[in-house]
């Protein structure tokens, strides 16, 4: 943390000595730009820099707050990107004081970006790249534009574009190797994008419903009333009471980014102690929340900071605003920890955005109430039913502890979490929600209510029974498809009718398919695939088949915690068209990248980067989607050519089951095309 204010504070210090210099602007980067032809259509974008002795510039993947290098392309019909920008293994400092790692380059450094061409006719390539290098004490913004000039090509109709390909039988790894890249690679910013706004959505109502807890409802009135004793300043005391509220709650974000940082959702997404820890802590969280016990701060915190509230002005209403965050700590915790714990699965900006959005909620109405106090009179009286609140809040939690426990089940294989048992959860914890909703359990802190008199109670309970009733068929292998992402997947379901009955059809009328010809597949005993889809586990058995039977083959890469490759099976590869097109046009695969439990056969075992044998299957495929894919995410789906190119993909979080059958039919047409079929 030291470090990353060190950084930012030099570089605003630099940007100023900069701006204000009369020597002239810093320029320790200087930059060439060179257009290398790799063939017809496929040229080399590089991007040289020559960097001044004892300067060093960031690498593009840097996550602290030195600015990483990044290069932006104006868009442009001549021409597309091959893949992202490459650069050259970083240079690593450790330092032990801020017990911080640093990827930087020195001296001279080449950045290469691979393009398909379109045209035949001259162009120029534009864009901007930006950045920040830095010397002993200080650093200085790299920021400027860039130009490329490309001709002699011959213009294509397909996209054929040649950057990595994957290592089959007996070939050796090379990152030299030739890669091919399809038309689908814009999902995953989309995608990204709408799951933060949507985490941001959802933390802003946890926001609004930590507002309503007993120990921070009636304070309300209370804290209004501090404000309009200040006359004329009612306003704006009562506005940096808010923003003060936001920002406490800022550094706990920020400070939730240094700790986890992006590189801890492959952590949390695989390793079974964070996922553990999660659930024993939601756990915690929801038998404080029945009333059971309390988690509460020390009061010597509490009573510091109403102390220096008498200090008046400015710093007294921020001990105002500090005082209601630690009084409502033991509500709002709850809350504000899911909201911390789901955001430590994502981005570096993920628990920041979950903090603001969290704070906005309380903070907001707050704000608005001093700026007009004559909407206290329209409050609901405190009562009951803000315990009612908790209580309901508290079983959510314990259904919500059961997903942490999920993935290390998956990952690790140890099948005591199936399908059924863990519906079997949900179906008791609900049930259980829907009988204190009509007044046969009650809790510590509930006061006797006759149901019959809140028919707010009533309709909830009626909900509740009537997502008890949905989640029933799932026990005997109903796809539930409204939440199969947070299930475990089917392979996992002991008494599945569907696929008893699917079996018993395929065996009926002789359609069961002849696989005589296909190798047995490796790691089937511990892997399934859904849908009784048939397919493979290791990409080199796949290609091997692939080779066999001249068929493209489908890759996906997928994990035993990945919430949104169950979406995809249930919602699509349930469909009957594509379970077609797997079983008579493909060799499928599923790779997963997550596993830690599958070791590999001798025979299958790869070399890595540094030489070093691969012998997990989880290692492998990760190894394969990143250094040969370009890709880390899950899921991803590629089409690829038995001599491992790819011919179509990635696609990602695709839900429409016409883009699906889409995106196959383009992969099968460029196989045809490709082998004059």
């Amino acid at each position: 943390m030291k470090k990353n204010l060190l950084f930012f504070s030099l570089f605003i210090f630099s940007s100023f000595f900069q701006l204000f210099s009369q020597n002239g602007l810093e320029n320790p980067v200087q930059w060439e730009f060179k257009t290398e032809k790799i063939n017809d259509s496929v040229a080399e974008l590089q991007f040289i820099a020559t960097i001044k002795d004892k300067w060093h510039l960031y690498s593009q993947h840097h996550t602290g707050m030195e600015i990483p290098l990044s290069f932006e392309f104006k868009t442009s019909s001549n021409y597309k990107r091959l893949g992202k920008v490459w650069e050259p293994k970083a240079k690593v400092f450790y330092d032990p004081v801020f017990e911080d790692t640093t990827l930087y380059f020195d001296k001279k450094v080449t950045f290469k970006q691979k393009i398909q061409v379109f045209t035949n006719e001259p162009f120029e390539i534009k864009g901007e790249l930006s950045g920040q290098a830095c010397i002993e004490g200080r650093c200085v913004a790299i920021d400027r534009n860039f130009a490329f000039s490309v001709s002699g090509f011959e213009a294509i109709n397909v996209v054929f574009a040649q950057e990595d390909v994957i290592a089959g039988e007996n070939d050796v790894i090379d990152e030299d190797l030739p890669f091919v890249e399809g038309d689908f690679a814009d999902n995953e910013v989309h995608t990204s994008e709408e799951s933060l706004l949507l985490f941001f959505l959802v933390a802003i109502l946890g926001g609004l419903v930590g507002l309503l807890m007993p120990c921070v409802f009636p304070m309300i009135p209370m804290t209004i009333s501090y404000f309009l004793k200040m006359g004329s300043k009612t306003k704006a005391y009562a506005l940096f009471f808010g923003v003060s509220i936001v920002v406490i709650f800022l550094l706990l974000g920020i400070l939730l980014s240094v700790i986890f940082g992006a590189d801890f959702a492959n952590i949390i997404s695989t390793h079974w102690f964070p996922n553990i820890l999660f659930a024993a802590i939601f756990v915690i969280f929801a038998f404080s929340l029945f009333g059971y016990f309390e988690i509460a701060l020390p009061s010597s915190w509490i009573n510091k900071s109403a102390k220096m509230e008498s200090t008046g002005g400015l710093i007294g209403v921020f001990f105002v605003a500090l005082t209601l965050v630690l009084v409502s700590f033991s509500c709002t915790l709850p809350i504000a920890g899911a909201v911390a714990l789901n955001s430590a699965d994502g981005s570096f900006l993920k628990p920041i955005i979950g903090m603001l959005g969290f704070s906005l909620g309380i903070a907001v109405p707050f704000t608005l109430f001093a700026f007009f106090p004559s909407m206290l009179k329209t409050m609901p009286k405190s009562g009951g039913w803000m315990n009612t609140l908790k209580v309901l809040l508290a079983f959510v939690e314990l259904a919500f502890a059961l997903k942490f426990l999920n993935v290390p089940d998956q990952t690790y294989g140890w099948r005591l979490l199936d399908r059924e048992v863990y519906l079997a959860f949900w179906i008791v914890i609900f049930a259980m929600m829907g009988f204190y909703l009509m007044g046969k359990i009650r809790f510590p802190h509930d006061e006797e209510m006759p149901v019959q008199k809140s028919w707010l109670r009533l309709t909830l309970a009626i909900f509740t029974f009537a997502y008890v009733v949905y989640l029933i068929p799932g026990m005997f292998g109903a796809p539930l498809k409204a939440i199969s992402g947070w299930l475990p997947p089917m392979t996992t379901q002991d008494f599945d009718i569907s696929k008893i009955v699917r079996e018993e059809t395929a065996s009926f009328s002789g359609a069961s398919t002849d696989q005589s010809e296909w190798e047995k597949p490796r790691y089937a005993d511990k892997l399934h695939l859904p849908h009784g889809i048939f397919g493979y586990f290791d990409l080199d058995q796949a290609l091997r088949v692939a080779k066999k039977t001249h068929r493209p083959v489908f890759v996906d890469f997928t994990g035993h915690g990945c919430v949104n490759c169950r979406n995809v099976e249930s919602v699509v590869w349930a469909d009957p068209r594509v379970r077609a097109k797997f079983a008579k046009e493909f060799v499928v695969v599923a790779k997963y990248v997550d596993d830690k439990v599958i070791k590999l056969h001798p025979e299958d075992i790869v070399l890595d980067n540094n030489g070093e044998p691969i012998t997990m299957l989880g290692k492998k495929a990760m190894f394969y989607e990143q250094h040969k894919f370009r890709e880390n995410s899950q899921p991803a789906y590629f089409i690829i050519d038995i001599d491992g190119s790819v011919l179509a993909g990635p696609i990602y979080y695709e839900l429409n089951v016409e883009n699906y059958l889409k995106f196959l039919e383009e992969g099968v047409r460029l196989f045809n095309e490709k082998h004059g079929n």
